[in-house]
């Protein structure tokens, strides 16, 4: 347990911010999944749709330092390669 102020108040601090950032990775998993379920499914027009909502979570959880940038674009490189290949 922090026993100065300043600990304490960077405990808090930290408590806060891990509630959002696992809300925004929870969004960031279920969006990716999504996506990957359509392409096994073979439904083209509706993979491309959530493949933009995928690409907002990534870029959201890139900016915030959820995951790197690079980790973010290789992702989003990735999964449109996946639906390229539906034809």
């Amino acid at each position: 347990m922090p026993i100065t102020s300043s600990a304490k108040k960077a405990l808090r601090a930290s408590k806060r911010k891990r509630v959002y950032n696992l809300a925004r990775k929870d969004t960031l998993n279920a969006s990716v999944k999504n996506v990957k379920k359509l392409v096994t499914t073979k439904s083209k027009e509706e993979a491309k749709k959530a493949l933009s909502v995928a690409y907002q979570a990534l870029d959201k959880a890139a900016k915030t330092g959820l995951i790197k940038k690079n980790n973010a674009s290789r992702r989003k490189s990735r999964l449109a390669a996946s639906i390229k290949k539906l034809g």
